[in-house]
């Protein structure tokens, strides 16, 4: 599969390139019938997944809608989905009512979810990351779902280890990670109950050049700020990528409900990723801490044997993310606060 130019001069270049739908997800569209709707769509992924599911829509030559559903605090994000064929609907997902309201859709792509500040607001996070997912199955009981879960639910694991695999027990940390599971079994057991087709995605760290793990390296390299390598290593994989697997995992939907990690097959050292980026930009990488042996890593063995392979490999991800500092390229201002080893977000 050739990989995509990733060479964006501009966010609207960018956003073009997150959702290029792959040949796979094209195909995939001429294959499973109905309307895709997106619950909590304006978060970080959802508009470059939506905008990918409409265009492989598109070339696929089927037709169906594409409906992006969330609070919409921000209106231009709205707006920007609507120009690219997508309906929306503003719904607060925790109203039961306006979920019944919904429109009924075959394919159910399930991103909402709290992480950033579940510590301090800790009901808040167990209602969206729990309770939601029953509200959700119940609406759509005849629909095939997709939902985003995180590798967190399995906790740190020795990085010699090659990764957490599907079949390794959770050990999750923290109240987010442990509501994160009980997310999981929501939708296990309403998979179970009601036979929903559903999948599971443990996705480990996205990055889009403007988010990730790698941005946040990059950006403390690129400043001057000390870098801490005390989580000594991850797994990321490129934004696009992650968008189409995720697509293609609703062909994979299944009672009971199947599973899988989301993530690229490298293992990345932050200490050699940020001394690379160092040298690349004649300044010092400071580092600190020491590497623990063990880190928050996912095999995606998997993903891959079953789905697809990703397009963009770790290097590329990584020249790609350097050249968008460089350029000055907008950045979103969230870190991924992977560094946590505590499961406090």
């Amino acid at each position: 599969m050739k990989p995509p130019a990733m060479n964006p001069h501009s966010t609207a270049e960018l956003e073009d390139l997150l959702s290029q739908p792959t040949p796979a997800v094209v195909e995939m569209m001429r294959r499973i019938a109905g309307d895709i709707i997106l619950l909590g769509v304006a978060g970080k992924m959802g508009p470059s997944l939506a905008r990918m599911a409409r265009r492989a829509a598109d070339e696929a030559g089927t037709a169906r809608r594409v409906i992006g559903v969330s609070r919409f605090r921000d209106a231009g994000a709205r707006e920007a989905l609507h120009e690219h064929g997508i309906e929306t609907i503003s719904c607060d997902l925790l109203d039961e009512s306006a979920v019944a309201a919904l429109p009924e859709a075959p394919n159910v792509i399930y991103l909402a979810g709290m992480k950033f500040g579940a510590t301090g607001n800790e009901p808040l996070t167990w209602a969206m990351n729990t309770h939601l997912p029953a509200i959700v199955c119940r609406k759509f009981r005849t629909s095939r779902i997709a939902a985003f879960s995180t590798g967190n639910i399995y906790g740190l694991v020795p990085v010699s280890g090659g990764g957490s695999k599907e079949t390794d027990a959770p050990n999750p940390a923290g109240e987010y990670a442990m509501s994160c599971l009980g997310r999981e079994r929501m939708f296990q057991y309403f998979s179970d109950a009601l036979h929903v087709p559903v999948a599971l995605i443990r996705l480990n760290y996205a990055c889009d050049l403007r988010y990730g793990v790698l941005v946040d390296v990059a950006t403390k390299v690129w400043r001057g700020d000390p870098v801490d390598a005390r989580m000594g290593f991850f797994n990321t994989i490129w934004q696009g990528d992650a968008n189409a697997l995720s697509l293609l995992a609703l062909e994979h939907a299944a009672s009971p409900a199947w599973v899988f990690n989301l993530t690229g097959p490298e293992l990345l050292s932050v200490r050699d990723v940020a001394q690379s980026l160092a040298t690349r930009w004649g300044k010092t990488a400071r580092i600190d801490g020491t590497e623990s042996p063990d880190a928050l890593l996912s095999d995606p063995a998997r993903c891959f044997t079953t789905l697809d392979r990703p397009r963009v490999n770790a290097d590329t991800l990584i020249e790609a993310v350097a050249s968008w500092i460089e350029r000055g390229g907008v950045l979103l201002g969230k870190p991924t606060h992977f560094e946590s080893r505590d499961g406090k977000f």
